[in-house]
């Protein structure tokens, strides 16, 4: 017996396999993954690389004051009117007072040249030349500086990420135990042992733990989401991060003050920078006051161009060359205090900056005492929590019992969950700020913006 064709391709229809479209994977990173991925793809820094290549166009542009300046020009000129000149008429050795015209052009008239200018003294355009210098490694330095930065924001991000998951975890943990309250209290009332309003406030402390739960999940989308845009990644990729909200009781800072300050001024970029600003600023000095200087340059010039009447050949006509050299020197003598003015300019700047380094080294020793008092802090209170989740936790275990066994009340539950949910939170909160509090502490020594720059490749 023969299947109709159609019925064969019924049944084929039903057992063919069930594809699922699987889910995309998560990206799984570690904060080193992290900052990796950031360093390739932040915008901040892509835009401050560019600066540090305009910079370098910068310099190139100020060597050209000094290099040979060559040029070639060409003219042709067509004679619309000819140019004529009058000769006195003579008769004999006497003038009869009539004037003869003269035509002296022609119909087409060319001219090449080649001009060639060499600076020989320009004391300016050496100023100049390191200033631009200066300013193509102040550049270099705001590259580091965005670096750094970069490396900051992506850290800071990356624990947000880690504590906003620990927080979910704990509303979820305390949800947990006050569903377990809730069963226990149930099991009390059905033996007889709790009223039925002890079961309702079960009840209702289980439903209020649930907004918090809401909240908790959706500061863990925000925060991903800001580090998906510090890592310029699409929105709808799953982040899976794996390091964890922990503390290794690691050792303290060793170092004092002073060395931690001697570490950021060698290190930081915009101290750095600074003193790059004072230097170009010196510099500009330099430029203002090389107005008073002698400039000598030397020139050189030839020149061939012809003349002829339509109907003759190009090639029929004659190109004499002309050719000449010589020295150019120009110096001010008196430009109305100009050139006092803008030298007086220039100083004031220089001090300026000068000032602006001083206080800028003042804050860096201000912050990093602020930043070793606020690691030795969260330090001590890590220590503290630990003890007191340990304590928290007998508590609440004691409590729970209690409560099963008809001894306690439901208010003392509630106080002991509370303490513990506290003393959790609180631990979480501390580790969270030693962890930043380093991250900052890269930040103010400059650590964070140290290593291969990038900038010679």
């Amino acid at each position: 017996m023969k299947i109709p064709a159609m019925m064969m391709v019924i049944f084929g229809l039903f057992h063919l396999p069930v594809v699922f479209a699987a889910p995309a994977e998560p990206l799984r990173l570690t904060r080193a993954d992290a900052l990796e991925l950031a360093l390739g793809q932040n915008r901040d820094l892509r835009i401050a690389r560019l600066e540090v290549d305009k910079s370098a166009q910068q310099v190139r542009e100020a060597w050209s004051a000094v290099l040979p300046q060559v040029s070639a020009g060409f003219d042709y000129t067509r004679t619309i009117e000819p140019t004529v000149i009058y000769f006195p008429e003579f008769s004999g050795s006497q003038p009869t007072g009539t004037l003869i015209p003269l035509e002296i052009s022609q119909d087409n008239a060319m001219s090449a040249s080649l001009s060639l200018s060499q600076p020989i003294f320009n004391m300016q355009s050496f100023a100049a030349i390191r200033a631009s210098s200066l300013a193509r490694d102040i550049s270099r330095e705001a590259w580091r500086d965005a670096l750094g930065s970069t490396v900051t924001a992506v850290s800071i991000s990356y624990y947000n990420v880690l504590i906003a998951d620990a927080q979910l975890e704990l509303v979820r943990q305390s949800l947990q135990r006050w569903q377990q309250a809730l069963g226990d209290t149930r099991a009390l009332f059905a033996e007889g042992m709790v009223a039925d309003i002890d079961t309702l406030k079960a009840h209702l402390s289980v439903e209020n733990i649930r907004p918090d739960l809401l909240q908790a999940e959706n500061r863990c989308a925000s925060v991903r989401t800001e580090l998906k845009n510090l890592l310029g990644l699409d929105p709808s990729v799953r982040l899976d991060l794996l390091d964890s909200l922990t503390w290794d009781g690691g050792p303290s800072p060793g170092q004092r003050l002073d060395e931690l300050y001697q570490e950021a001024v060698q290190n930081r970029p915009d101290v750095r920078s600074m003193e790059l600003q004072v230097e170009a600023e010196a510099a500009r000095v330099g430029v203002a006051r090389g107005e008073r200087f002698p400039a000598l340059s030397a020139f050189g010039q030839l020149q061939a161009q012809t003349q002829f009447d339509d109907g003759t050949a190009l090639s029929d006509t004659d190109w004499p060359l002309t050719s000449s050299v010589g020295v150019s020197l120009s110096m001010p003598l008196f430009t109305g205090f100009r050139i006092s003015a803008a030298v007086d300019q220039a100083r004031i700047s220089r001090m300026q900056a000068q000032t602006r380094l001083e206080q800028l080294k003042a804050d860096v020793r201000a912050d990093l005492e602020v930043r070793l008092a606020s690691l030795s802090e969260a330090r001590r209170r890590i220590e503290v929590q630990k003890t007191t989740i340990r304590t928290a936790e007998r508590s609440y275990d004691i409590s729970r019992l209690r409560l099963r066994e008809g001894l306690g009340s439901r208010l003392e539950l509630a106080d002991a969950e509370l303490q513990l949910q506290r003393a959790r939170t609180n631990y979480l909160q501390a580790v969270y700020d030693y962890l930043v509090e380093t991250v900052h502490m890269e930040a103010s020594t400059g650590r964070n913006a140290s290593g291969d720059s990038g900038m010679d490749r």
